[in-house]
């Protein structure tokens, strides 16, 4: 079972920006994940965490699970809104268990993790009672558990091992060691706060040579195999993950390469000092590696990644600004109509024109751009009942514009909806 080393934040009573300071610093570090938490079960105060999570983890390239009070299945849905990949559901002070199942019929079981204390399964009883209570989350559709304040004896050690599902250690380390809560057998996370200014990758590599099998990026080719020119070296095109820029070229040698696929950062080797170039070092500027691929000839590397701050020295985004060449062309990428759809509403409602439909429509409310919405689908399933496609795609072009104004009067854009969809995947 390959191991995984979170971070966790408490965000009660803490400042946002210190939240988002953590989260940075986390990522940045190195952690494989985040966990979020705030246990407090006043509804003002949930509302906000959720807010807050939103916000401190806008523009996170990384993985986060979120914890909160759960008084009912709306918060476990408004949890999910933060974006997170799962959800973590405490067992202290949960009345009804039933919001269990109705969240993993919803979301899914393998995104719903239940916490449960360990505290007093330092004993024969105490251990059936911390088993008897994760049969019952596990049999209401609970896909993970997670525990906290562990001690790691005979019986705990026993008990972990008869686990089916993921188990995740909540720990400050202070009385257990890394080594002790990733090596046991059937713990899979380890989410802490002990490395808080620390290089978490040190901590797996080491964790790797005491073999514990850490989770890593890993090439499913070696550099080897590929075809290098005359100086051993192979180009990379590097592209923006989210947004698909190509942002710029450089290239490769095998100890780069090695070393972007230990680092996650990528890692090149320069021709004109003849030596390694970790991306970033000077500027801060890194590039974190979501994926590698190589083309059909095995001579080029497409390098897809998660760009802190730009690709150019010049400070550009990337360094392919400078246009020779270009044939307007109207662009039918669905991505890009869209946008240019959004950013087009968005200007209108910022600069209203007269006898303009779009500022027609905000100037009478939600009321009238829900209507229309509405008025649109109902369009869309009469036209399909009907065999001419184009009508099909007349009504839909009708309704996928009414509803960029609904998105816009909401504030919500295509990234948010995504970015939604891509957690659902």
């Amino acid at each position: 079972m390959r191991k995984k080393l979170f971070a966790y934040i408490n965000t009660e009573s803490e400042f946002e920006e210190n939240v988002a300071e953590a989260v940075n610093r986390y990522f940045l570090n190195g952690a494989d994940g985040l966990f979020l938490y705030s246990y407090i079960a006043e509804d003002t105060y949930k509302e906000e965490f959720f807010h807050m999570i939103k916000r401190v983890t806008e523009n996170l390239a990384l993985n986060y699970y979120v914890g909160c009070h759960v008084a009912r299945f709306e918060d476990v849905k408004k949890a999910f809104y933060t974006g997170a990949s799962a959800v973590v559901i405490p067992a202290d002070g949960l009345g009804d268990w039933s919001v269990i199942k109705e969240s993993a019929d919803r979301f899914g079981s393998d995104k719903i993790f239940v916490e449960l204390n360990a505290a007093k399964a330092d004993s024969e009883e105490g251990v059936a009672a911390l088993s008897a209570k994760a049969a019952k989350a596990c049999g209401l559709g609970a896909g993970g558990l997670m525990f906290k304040h562990v001690t790691f004896g005979p019986g705990m050690t026993a008990f972990l091992k008869t686990l089916s599902v993921p188990v995740m250690i909540r720990d400050s380390l202070v009385r257990n060691s890394v080594e002790d809560v990733l090596g046991a057998e059937g713990v899979s996370i380890l989410a802490t706060n002990y490395y808080k200014n620390k290089d978490i990758r040190r901590v797996k590599e080491s964790l790797t040579v005491d073999g514990i099998d850490m989770y890593h990026l890993e090439s499913a080719l070696p550099f080897s195999e590929f075809k290098k020119d005359a100086n051993g070296l192979v180009p990379v095109v590097v592209q923006d993950y989210y947004t698909n820029e190509v942002l710029m070229l450089a290239y490769m040698n095998e100890e780069s390469y090695n070393k972007t696929i230990e680092d996650g950062r990528m890692t090149y080797y320069s021709r004109s000092r003849q030596e390694l170039w970790l991306k970033g070092e000077t500027s801060g500027n890194y590039q974190y590696v979501k994926a590698l691929s190589l083309d059909c000839d095995k001579d080029t590397i497409l390098a897809r990644v998660y760009p802190v701050g730009p690709a150019c020295h010049t400070g550009h985004t990337s360094c392919f600004f400078t246009d020779l060449v270009e044939e307007k062309n109207e662009s039918l990428a669905p991505s890009e109509v869209l946008e240019e759809l959004y950013s087009t509403i968005v200007d209108r409602k910022a600069h209203p024109k007269e006898g303009s439909y779009t500022n027609y429509l905000f100037e009478k409310g939600i009321d009238k751009i829900l209507k229309k919405c509405g008025e649109e689908a109902t369009e869309i399933v009469i036209a399909a009942k009907n065999p001419e496609k184009e009508e099909v795609k007349y009504e839909i072009a009708d309704f996928l514009y009414h509803l960029s104004v609904l998105m816009v009067e909401c504030g919500v854009n295509w990234d948010d909806v995504m970015t939604e969809l891509a957690h659902r995947r």
